[in-house]
Order: structure tokens, then C-alpha cells, then sequence
């Protein structure tokens, strides 16, 4: 491949797009509030999005895989209620968090074994365990919250890295990101993934264990979500029933918005990266100028229905106009020595 061509294919590949938009958040951004770059004010704003960015890491295998959980909202909340009664039982800070994951990794399996013991589409099985998730939270708060967690805990999800600027949920995500990346696009564990999502049936004829690999994700997922708990937990210093309402499509928006196809088998950890610092500091931006909430969602909503519908579009002019470049007669050089 020449390097025009190669060239073409960069331009049009979705990252590129994203590149642009993050670009344009935040001149956009910054040319609605003389705030938004201030240094500060850039690192404190990922404090607010950090959890969901995180969870995001493992959604993006499983989609990749051809898979969905769309329950991972609902485990934030049976995970940081199961958090919350632990702490009322006078439990320490270790016994809390490992509380949460252990709850995060149980709902995890029970989506696993639901999907692949009965060979029910994700999609149905993590709607109604969402459902279950939430209710449960539910049955044993109503409207109540628990409070009067140990002020300690707030240095995980409110704290920063020494004396720096930078917050710890940063620097957390910042190292997942790069063991999920490294697993991704530099292990045989990721191109297995990449074949599961492309043709599941195919991989198993080759002999990869695909439905061990879905467990181990839709496990790996109620984990993060249960980690993710943790740190909204110890942010907000409370819990209640209808905490991380409505994450999952946020989240589900984030990797999609990425270039994650929804049908699986593509899909890259840069992309992912740039959707979530786009997302979050367009949030971020419009909340300075104080935009409704619900402009924000049809943003949101519109960015989701471009991320669905451009990508194809991209890859389809992108390998037109290479064809198009290869159908090109070659220069013929007696015309040019004629014409000197």
C-alpha cells in the first residue's frame, strides 16, 4: 500500500473523526467559558466521569465479542448497597471493598451462566438482571440512603496523587486502560476476541473456548462494575437505591461512540479513549454554561446515532477511494518526453 493511500485510510478511519470532535469540544468549550482550560478545572472535571470511563474498558471486550450487559448500571447499586450494610455491620474499609467486588463478580457470573446455559441473547438477560439489580437495592433501602461512611474512604474517589493535581481515579483508569489496550492489540487473547465478535462458530471450529471467554468477560464486567462502586461510593460519601441511574446506556454510548461496532468483531482502545474524554468534557463545558440536562442528552443521543451510522460510511468511501486510485491509468512517458 502506497503512502497516499495509506494516507486516505487514516483520514477516514473513525479515530480520526474523533480526533476531530475532541478538538472542537474544547474550542468550542473554551470559547463559551474562560474557565474551561484552566488546569485545574480540566483534572477535577474527570472526577465526574471517571467511573463510567472505567466501566467502559471491560463493556468494549464484550461488545467486541459480540455480546452486551446493559445490567452494569444495576450492579453499581446491588454493589454499593451490599457496600453500605457492610458498613453499618461496623465493617472496615478493606471488608466494604472487597464486599463490593465480591457482589460486582457474583452479578457478573449470574449473567454469564443465564446467557450461556440457556443460550438467551445478553441483551434480554442483563435488561431483566438490571431489573433485579436495582430492585433488590430497592427492597432493602426504599428511599433511604445510607450515610456515615469512614471519611478515609473519600481519598479513592475524591483524592489526588500526593501533592499533584491529578486525581486518583485518573491515574486508575489511566493504568486499566493500558493493561486492557496491551490485552487488546498485543496478546492472542485480544485477536481471539476480535474472532469471537467476527464469527463466533468459526472460532469454535478452530478450537478457541468461546464460551469460557464470555464468562470470564461478563465476570471481569461485574467486577469493574462493582470497583466502580466503590469509587462513586467513597466520591459521594453515601448510598442510595437509585444511584448510577441510567449509566448503562452512557456507558454502552461511550464504547459504541468509540468505534466499537455493536455487532462485534471491531473496535480499538484509542477510540474508546477519545469518546470518553469527548463525552465527558463536553458535559463538562456545557454544565459551565449551564445547558439543561436534557440538551445534553440529545447531544448525547445524536452522537450516538452518528457513531452507529458514520463508521460503515467512512470504511466504505474509504476503500472506494483507494480503489479508485489503483483504476488510475499509470502516466504514460512518451506523451510526457513528446510534450518537452
Amino acid at each position: 500500500m502506497s503512502v497516499s493511500q495509506r494516507l486516505v485510510r487514516f483520514f477516514v478511519r473513525w479515530e480520526a473523526v474523533l480526533v476531530v470532535l475532541l478538538v472542537g469540544v474544547f474550542v468550542l468549550n473554551a470559547s463559551l467559558s474562560p474557565f474551561f482550560l484552566r488546569r485545574i478545572n480540566l483534572l477535577n472535571a474527570t472526577f465526574n466521569f471517571m467511573e463510567r470511563a472505567i466501566m467502559a474498558l471491560p463493556m468494549m471486550l464484550i461488545i467486541i465479542v459480540g455480546e452486551i450487559d446493559i445490567s452494569v448500571a444495576g450492579t453499581i447499586a446491588i454493589s454499593s448497597t451490599m457496600m453500605g450494610l457492610a458498613a453499618r455491620a461496623g465493617a472496615g474499609i478493606p471488608v466494604m471493598i472487597a464486599v463490593a467486588l465480591g457482589t460486582g463478580l457474583l452479578a457478573g457470573m449470574l449473567n454469564a451462566f443465564i446467557v450461556l446455559k440457556f443460550r438467551v441473547p445478553s441483551i434480554a438477560v442483563t435488561i431483566g438482571t438490571m431489573s433485579l439489580f436495582r430492585g433488590i437495592s430497592y427492597a432493602i433501602l426504599g428511599n433511604q440512603a445510607i450515610t456515615g461512611y469512614p471519611i478515609e474512604l473519600a481519598s479513592l474517589g475524591q483524592g489526588y496523587i500526593g501533592n499533584t493535581l491529578i486525581p486518583v481515579p485518573l491515574v486508575i483508569f489511566a493504568v486499566l486502560a493500558a493493561i486492557f489496550g496491551v490485552t487488546l492489540h498485543k496478546s492472542s487473547l485480544g485477536r481471539s476476541f476480535y474472532a469471537i465478535g467476527n464469527n463466533a462458530v468459526a472460532a469454535r471450529f478452530s478450537g478457541l473456548p468461546v464460551d469460557r471467554y464470555k464468562a470470564v468477560l461478563f465476570s471481569l464486567n461485574g467486577l469493574v462494575a462493582g470497583f466502580a462502586a466503590v469509587l462513586l461510593t467513597s466520591r459521594i460519601l453515601s448510598t442510595r437505591p437509585n444511584i448510577a441511574t441510567a449509566w448503562e446506556l452512557e456507558v454502552v454510548t461511550l464504547v459504541v461512540l468509540g468505534g466499537v461496532a455493536i455487532t462485534g468483531g471491531k473496535g480499538t482502545i484509542f477510540g474508546v479513549l477519545l469518546s470518553v474524554f469527548t463525552i465527558g468534557y463536553l458535559r463538562f463545558g456545557l454544565s459551565l454554561i449551564n445547558v439543561p440536562s436534557q440538551v445534553v442528552g440529545i447531544i448525547t443521543g445524536l452522537l450516538l446515532v452518528g457513531a452507529i451510522v458514520l463508521p460503515g460510511l467512512f470504511e466504505k468511501l474509504s476503500d472506494r477511494m483507494i480503489i479508485d486510485r489503483q483504476l488510475l491509468p499509470p502516466a504514460d512517458p512518451d506523451t510526457d518526453t513528446a510534450g518537452s
